[in-house]
């Protein structure tokens, strides 16, 4: 228990955005470091009611019966939205949540999805170096938040309805380009439209490949080729069947680099995203710059200063 009180806390200070706690947090990172990377880093996303909640409670406690620590983190921006989150209650996974070898943590309500996912990444590095093997990053099918997952995460899965495969229209193309797995859940409720989905996702999966990946197109053993699955979390089956799938990936994407080269894009891609995010913030609080916007931003509304300029000027100002 003081471990997880230590990991609780470690978290709400790096969840803050106080000056001397974000000095601190940075500290505490930079020495958790050198513990991280050891685990795998599982991307879960689905629409409401596709049921991750059952899925991720059974997969979490049959990977603890293979002895694994699991480390489930959330990201919700709607929950910052309506002030409610659809992830963040702990009830949802009763019997997971309470698991000596398990860690459950709802997402920050800090706003934006740059502010979630941020925060998100931080504590999975919290987790990472207090031990845990396995971390799930789940989040609710809306917006941007599948690809924020699928960022920063080594897997990203996709579950699915049996129904989907009616309407394929259901699922953005850009979702489906990030699925490295796709689950079709609940496929017990009507296993014929299960089958069906199955067929019409694999196809186009497949069809992806061809276009987005030409190196996918020849089937080469050496490269992991999406794959469509069917389980039924409810009744505890095809887990098992999951699990192996990913075993199946870690293993190939590990062999043939994919996985080191995947985690230093996003290392890359994420140092620039907080550049960005930290600019924009600095232009926006320069004393020089707020003193202009408004009017600035005025003109360019009014169509007497072309927004091109005005950029300039603004940027001259914050320079």
């Amino acid at each position: 228990m003081a471990q997880r009180r230590a990991m609780a806390k470690a978290i709400t200070l790096l969840e803050s955005t106080r000056a001397d706690h974000r000095a601190l947090g940075d500290e505490l990172l930079t020495a958790l470091l050198p513990h991280t990377g050891q685990s795998f880093r599982l991307g879960i996303s689905g629409v409401p009611g596709v049921g991750k909640s059952t899925f991720i409670e059974s997969l979490g406690l049959y990977l603890i019966g293979l002895g694994h620590r699991v480390a489930v983190l959330t990201i919700d921006p709607s929950s910052t939205v309506s002030g409610g989150s659809i992830l963040g209650d702990k009830t949802r996974m009763e019997h997971l949540s309470v698991h000596e070898r398990a860690y459950i943590r709802p997402s920050p309500s800090s706003g934006t999805l740059g502010g979630v996912a941020e925060k998100t990444r931080e504590a999975m590095l919290v987790c990472e170096a207090a031990g845990y093997d396995v971390v799930i990053v789940e989040t609710v099918g809306v917006g941007q938040s599948e690809t924020a997952v699928a960022n920063m995460t080594d897997m990203f899965v996709l579950l699915q309805l049996p129904n989907a495969g009616d309407d394929l229209q259901a699922i953005k193309k850009g979702v489906m380009e990030l699925a490295d797995l796709v689950v079709i859940n609940k496929a017990d409720l009507d296993p014929d439209a299960a089958t069906r989905a199955r067929a019409q996702i694999t196809s186009s999966l497949r069809l992806l490949g061809l276009h987005g990946h030409p190196e996918h197109a020849h089937h080469d053993e050496s490269i992991w080729h999406p794959q469509v699955i069917q389980i039924s979390a409810l009744h505890k089956q095809g887990v098992d069947h999951f699990w192996d799938a990913v075993t199946q990936f870690r293993g190939l994407q590990t062999a043939n680099g994919h996985l080191a080269a995947r985690r230093q894009g996003q290392a890359r891609a994420w140092m620039w995203e907080r550049i960005e995010a930290g600019l924009k913030q600095r232009f926006r609080d320069h004393p020089a710059v707020r003193a202009q916007l408004d009017a600035v931003t005025q003109a360019v509304l009014a169509g007497t200063l072309p927004a091109s300029t005005a950029a300039r000027q603004l940027l001259e100002l914050f320079d």
